[in-house]
């Protein structure tokens, strides 16, 4: 195994369009939604020890689920997670992983990923994030993985692509544009143009390259993490990022540094990419009876006239269903939601209505 690969999974969100199934105290990383025996954190995880060694893959979430990453993943010892104090969005945590493994090893490659995406082709991902990984360390430069899509979804960013390659990398193209997810008819013109990707989150690079990238493009920042230079893997660490956070933008890497960047490419995938954001990617993804319903777990649950259903129940309970055509029933915790399937979108303006209410005892 190459010692200069490392991998840092962002594990941090709260996934409240999962709700009530993933609530604040318990969000959806940690969840086996399609009863595999994995949480979707453990999958990725086990997906990254094809590329990196155990001691090379770091986990940054939110301090309140330290507790939870180390009983999903006991292999970890306490420095490979990363405890963020604060809501930062990407950038900041993307810079605190990329200083604080430069200064374990200056000539890293690290790749970026969510911790809540599943792959269909596992061989063909690893294959994708090698050539990346290759192509970073030889060209210095910032790769993304692009999916190339399947239909005109609006749920995605996308990314535009150019012929211009890195040499000898003929499948790695210079990015264009990135677009954050256009209405339904921009997205079907991008599907018809051939030279779009969807933005799958995933990014490719080495130490030097991001860190380059972060002093030029978002200096501040930079000039944050980089005071913590001496105590990066010490355990004067975590008071460093206490106060560093505070001090931070709320930005994104991609709003941050992937949309002003001249040095960023993309590599065009296909390894079967979900990244989980709705009930609807699920429903996607999960097996379906003859007239299309989804159940999980289906042991106890017993549907009469229904069809196209998304189910989610507990194992326990017996559940009986009549009539219900294109809705999505789930419960979790005595909370229950039914909600039309065309209305998923909905889903956190209800959250925000229940907490508003309730003070945030079912959240």
């Amino acid at each position: 195994m190459n010692k200069d690969r490392y991998a840092l999974i962002m594990a941090g969100g709260v996934g409240s369009r999962f709700w009530p199934v993933s609530r604040t105290e318990f969000p959806k990383q940690f969840i086996d939604f399609f009863g595999v025996g994995k949480t979707l954190i453990q999958s990725t995880y086990e997906r990254f020890l094809k590329i990196c060694s155990p001691e090379n893959i770091f986990i940054v979430t939110n301090e309140n689920y330290t507790a939870l990453i180390k009983e999903q993943l006991p292999c970890l010892n306490d420095n490979q997670i990363l405890a963020e104090p604060m809501m930062r969005n990407t950038a900041p945590c993307i810079a605190y992983g990329a200083m604080k493994i430069s200064e374990l090893n200056a000539n890293a490659v690290i790749v970026v990923a969510p911790s809540d995406h599943t792959i269909g082709n596992q061989d063909a991902f690893v294959k994708a994030i090698e050539k990346s990984m290759e192509a970073a360390t030889k060209h210095n430069c910032l790769i993304t993985l692009g999916i190339k899509p399947n239909r005109p979804d609006t749920g995605y960013g996308y990314i535009q692509y150019i012929d211009e390659v890195l040499d000898g990398d003929n499948d790695v193209h210079k990015v264009k544009t990135f677009t954050e997810k256009p209405n339904l008819e921009l997205a079907k013109s991008f599907l018809q143009s051939g030279d779009f990707l969807w933005n799958a989150g995933i990014f490719i690079w080495s130490a030097n390259a991001i860190n380059k990238a972060l002093e030029k493009h978002l200096p501040d920042m930079h000039e944050i993490f980089t005071g913590g230079r001496s105590v990066y893997n010490t355990e004067n660490e975590k008071a460093f990022i206490g106060n560093a956070y505070q001090l931070c933008t709320n930005i994104s890497i991609d709003f941050g540094i992937m949309e002003k960047a001249d040095n960023v490419y993309v590599l065009p995938s296909d390894f079967g990419w979900s990244d989980l954001g709705t009930w609807a990617s699920i429903y996607e993804m999960a097996e379906k009876d003859y007239v299309g319903n989804a159940v999980i777990p289906s042991e106890q649950v017993m549907m009469y006239d229904s069809s196209n259903c998304m189910v989610n129940m507990p194992k326990d309970k017996l559940v009986i269903l009549q009539g219900m055509h294109d809705y999505i029933v789930v419960e979790e915790n005595n909370t229950l939601l039914i909600c039309k399937r065309a209305e998923e979108q909905n889903v956190k303006n209800i959250v925000a209505d229940v907490k508003a209410k309730f003070g945030g005892k079912f959240i």
